[in-house]
């Protein structure tokens, strides 16, 4: 009973790492989707490519943040705010996430 308790956490445990991290993550082109899309209002890399609104925050910033990859998965899949509903397929949320996860 007690090694199977054990297999059962330790399946539960490798299913939440596994969820956790985009293991598919292109972060060259989640990167490329970054400045394609979002550096019109973001800073996505070190510093502006041109004039950047004030208030969105930057890539950085929000990698530094204390967002989930959950929330900010949910977050990239539904339209908000001033953001314009750029309809991102998964992949490309994932790698996203990964690109922005590089910049911690």
């Amino acid at each position: 009973m007690c090694y199977r308790l054990t297999g059962v956490m330790l399946i539960s445990l490798m299913l939440a790492v596994v969820a956790a991290h985009p293991t598919r993550a292109d972060v060259s082109k989640g990167g490329q989707l970054a400045q394609q899309w979002c550096a019109n209002c973001h800073v996505v890399r070190g510093n502006p490519t041109g004039a950047i609104p004030q208030g969105p925050p930057s890539f950085q910033t929000i990698a530094r943040s204390n967002m989930t990859v959950d929330q900010l998965r949910a977050f990239l899949s539904h339209p908000h705010g001033a953001m314009p509903d750029l309809s991102l397929t998964r992949a490309e949320i994932d790698d996203l996430i990964g690109y922005i996860a590089t910049l911690r």
